[in-house]
């Protein structure tokens, strides 16, 4: 009962707008059976056979009718766009979660879809929408979920990008923040600086471009199959003609008989509705009444009178752009002049017939009948509560969707705390590509089903703004164990690593340094920095100490004491802190990295004994042992611990271990990089037997280990500290020994491979 009702303190307003949604989609389903149809629902279902490219709509949606419909009739296809309407909301729900501890906050990136009643008609209508908004959700969920995007998520984004685009062709606007943010996300510009960097950054960018063409590209070679040429759609320029055609000034058209003959008959301000001049009037067959020239046909002239207009009167595109795509913020749903009705998007107390011929009842019944044995039909109770309900301000206000994108593009371009803040990647992504979907669609026609990719996208966007620009990004927890890392490079990585660069430039350390993770370390830092060699042997020394978001001052001291000091921007554990030193130390060329702690328990001066072995070729990891050596212990506990772990380690990898967590260690940089390492705390068996099973050599010296020279440990109680570290020892253990092989071959140092490469090409 505790667990529930903590779980509830944290996330009751959500439990409460899922409970809504969810019964307001019960209600919609029941409401309207077996399906809502509009008239691009014909075309989708008059493709399911044939599954011609070449109609005016991509062929996403019909593939997802058709594999649905192999399961069941209308009424299953729309239960199961009402469950992806859900999922989705958990999903962004979930995803904010990942970047604020506030579950208020974070419900407001799923209160739109889940409560919008415009959301729950297009869910109960057979409809591209619901896929196209899930697969974009699913795009940023890859980017975004789990940290700085790798090359293999980037390549999920682009791959689910390609298929939104072949749902719904706008999709194609969202490749401009796509690139833009795969390109310059995470300090992208910052990394570009350094070699590193930019192999990180052009690793992704291709990645997800590589995703997003190879399956259009696949598409297109199967439209080219169908229609001997390559292309997305059979749609013409019968849209950006229908918009033109309702600004076009006639008198400033060239003297060419064939673009004046489709110029519209009525005067300018008495032109019907873009999508008159775009379906009706251009899909006619008897129109143009006059005959055309014998070099042009009817596609080509509508694509040479519509790039006239735009040339001849920039500013008035732009202004019928800007005043449709403004139109998303009304404050109220109304219909625009000349623009699609907004009753098309709206519940009816009865079954709504769309015009689609004229059998148009007879139509709907053959389809109903077919695939659900029943007649379409409302129940007049439920429809007219969801009328009701949707009428009286059961939607996303427009100015509220406009609050969102504000916050989404301030967070972006870094306003307030935002400005260093990890946030600011996401909240251009999200914001980004919601706006240039928007101003896609009214650079057409202006519809409020156009506007409903936003209400996915918006809500996510806004939040991760607002939460970057008043720092309400996700805190360390206060007690209990602490989550699992994203891979490296995370969110936290990326700011810290994006900061050190601005401060020392590129690659400032030398070929051995050791690496501290410091926590509040000011008062006891001061003299192992300055007791650290600055040599071993001839190698030059750095060392550097990263700050795991400490509020004491310690970098202050550490830069003082002659440190090099990488800062990351909130409290991880000593896990996080030393993987980022890590890769921080292999990034900047150093050769070996060698780990010690803040707290004064390791001698330095014996640093060239740990450094011996791996200097004479005969070991790749070493590490002290106190247990070989000397050490005093806080406890009786912690002295039995030191034994049953090791005598644990040693069952797990059969080679005998004296000591797992002596913090004295040395080892090749890129065998530090190069373990998977996600763990905050507890982490040194994580290390350990991540190097073991990665076939290195481990090598464990007599070392010295006295009690901390100042504060109390952070790893709690001897009880909590071992029951988490044996948790730890046997994750890592069936990770890297039970599912993926560990010590398969052994391992070989990354110099000693380019070595052996160098010596086969000579």
């Amino acid at each position: 009962m505790h667990g529930v009702s903590s779980f509830l303190r944290r996330h009751w307003l959500m439990v409460l707008l899922l409970a809504g949604g969810i019964a307001l989609r019960i209600v919609a389903w029941l409401a309207y059976q077996p399906a809502l149809l509009y008239i691009d629902t014909f075309r989708y279902l008059g493709n399911l056979t044939e599954l011609r490219p070449t109609d005016l709509n991509p062929l996403g949606y019909t593939l997802f009718l058709k594999g649905l419909l192999a399961f069941g009739g209308f009424a299953w296809v729309q239960a199961v766009q009402h469950l992806i309407g859900v999922l989705m909301a958990l999903a962004l729900y979930r995803l904010a979660l990942r970047y604020t501890d506030r579950g208020w906050l974070a419900a407001l990136a799923a209160a739109p879809v889940l409560l919008d009643a415009y959301q729950l008609q297009i869910e109960a209508t057979l409809m591209s929408e619901i896929p196209f908004q899930a697969l974009l959700v699913g795009m940023v969920w890859a980017l975004l979920s789990r940290g700085e995007a790798t090359w293999q998520r980037s390549a999920l984004a682009g791959a689910l990008l390609a298929a939104a685009v072949l749902t719904r062709t706008i999709g194609m606007a969202i490749a401009v923040p796509f690139v833009l943010f795969l390109l310059l996300a995470y300090g992208g510009w910052k990394l570009w600086t350094t070699r590193q960097g930019r192999r990180r950054v052009l690793g992704r960018t291709l990645a997800g471009v590589a995703g997003l063409a190879l399956v259009l590209f696949g598409y297109m070679s199967y439209y080219y199959t169908q229609a001997g040429q390559f292309g997305l759609t059979g749609a013409s320029n019968n849209v950006l003609y229908g918009r033109m055609a309702t600004i076009a000034e006639c008198d400033k058209l060239p003297d060419d008989q064939g673009l004046r003959i489709m110029c519209p008959d009525e005067p300018l301000g008495e032109r019907k509705s873009v999508d008159f001049y775009t379906h009706f009037q251009y899909g006619s067959a008897d129109w143009p009444e006059e005959p055309l020239p014998d070099d042009r046909d009817k596609a080509t002239l509508a694509r040479q009178f519509a790039y006239r207009v735009m040339l001849n009167q920039p500013l008035d595109v732009a202004g019928a752009v800007l005043y449709d795509f403004g139109k998303n913020f009304s404050p109220f749903k109304e219909t625009f002049y000349n623009d699609v009705p907004v009753e098309r998007w709206q519940f009816q107390t009865h079954y709504p017939y769309h015009d689609v011929g004229t059998e148009t009842p007879q139509t709907y019944h053959a389809w109903t009948l077919a695939y659900d044995d029943q007649l379409p039909h409302a129940d007049r109770d439920l429809a007219t509560f969801l009328r009701s309900y949707q009428l009286n301000g059961g939607y996303t206000w427009g100015p509220l969707l406009a609050a969102y994108a504000l916050f989404g593009i301030l967070g972006a371009v870094g306003v307030g705390k935002a400005r260093r803040s990890p946030l600011r990647s996401g909240a251009f992504l999200a914001t980004g590509s919601a706006l240039i979907i928007l101003a896609g669609s009214a650079a057409f026609e202006f519809s409020w089903r156009y506007q409903l990719p936003a209400l996915v996208l918006l809500p996510i966007g806004g939040v991760l703004g607002l939460a970057a620009m008043f720092g309400m990004g996700k805190k360390p927890a206060k007690g209990g164990r602490r989550p699992k890392m994203d891979d490296y490079p995370d969110d936290v990585d990326t700011a810290a690593v994006s900061e050190f660069r601005s401060r020392y430039g590129d690659a400032p350390l030398s070929p051995l340094v050791v690496v501290i993770a410091a926590y509040n370390e000011a008062k006891g830092i001061t003299p192992v920095l300055q007791n650290m060699p600055t040599h071993c042997g001839d190698i030059p020394v750095s060392t550097l100490v990263v700050v795991d978001g400490a509020t004491d001052g310690t970098a202050e001291v550490a830069r003082a004491a002659g440190a090099y000091v990488c800062e990351a921007p909130k409290n991880r554990g000593q896990g996080g802190a030393l993987r980022l030193g890590y890769h921080l130390a292999a990034e900047c060329g150093a050769d070996w990295v060698v780990t010690t702690d803040a707290d004064g328990q390791y001698d330095n001066n014996e640093l060239p004994m740990l450094m011996k072995p791996l200097l004479d070729g005969t070991a790749d990891f070493v590490t002290g042992s106190r247990r070989l050596g000397s050490g005093k212990y806080d406890s009786s506990v912690r002295w039995l611990g030191v034994r049953v772990f090791a005598w644990l380690a040693s069952i797990l990898t059969m080679q005998k271990i004296t000591d797992t967590s002596f913090g004295f260690r040395a080892m090749p940089a890129d065998l530090a990089s190069s373990v998977t390492l996600r763990e905050p705390q507890y982490q040194a068996s994580e290390l350990l037997l991540g190097v073991m099973a990665k076939g290195a050599r481990v090598l464990e010296v007599p070392m010295t280990m006295e009690l901390r020279n100042n504060g109390a440990s952070k790893k709690g109680g001897s009880i909590k500290y071992g029951a988490n570290y044996s948790r730890v020892m046997l994750g890592t253990w069936l990770r890297e020994y039970v599912f993926r092989g560990g010590k398969r071959k052994p391992y070989v140092r990354r110099s000693e491979t380019s070595a052996a490469d160098e010596r086969k090409l000579a």
